[in-house]
């Protein structure tokens, strides 16, 4: 595949530099450190459970579904002829 990045011209002339030494490709010399700094990438921080608490019981109230946005909304605006 092919792209453009921009680079430091400063970092550019050491990478070919190091390409070169190394006897390589200055796309390989990228790829490489590239995968080099992908793998390792820290693990994602576990988060803390997170617990809704709630009060009462029975659930939901009668006429109430989760799934009609536009009737939730009536409903806790007071639109919807129920107070």
């Amino acid at each position: 595949m092919r792209t453009t990045i921009r680079l430091d011209e400063r970092l550019l002339v050491e990478a070919k530099k190091r390409a070169a030494e190394k006897g390589t490709t200055l796309t390989a010399l990228i790829e490489d450190s590239l995968r080099e700094t992908l793998a390792r990438r820290s693990p994602p921080i576990p988060r803390k459970r997170f617990r809704m608490v709630t009060f009462g019981e029975g659930g939901l109230q009668p006429g109430v579904d989760l799934d009609d946005t536009s009737s939730l909304l009536d409903r806790m605006d007071g639109l919807d002829g129920i107070n």
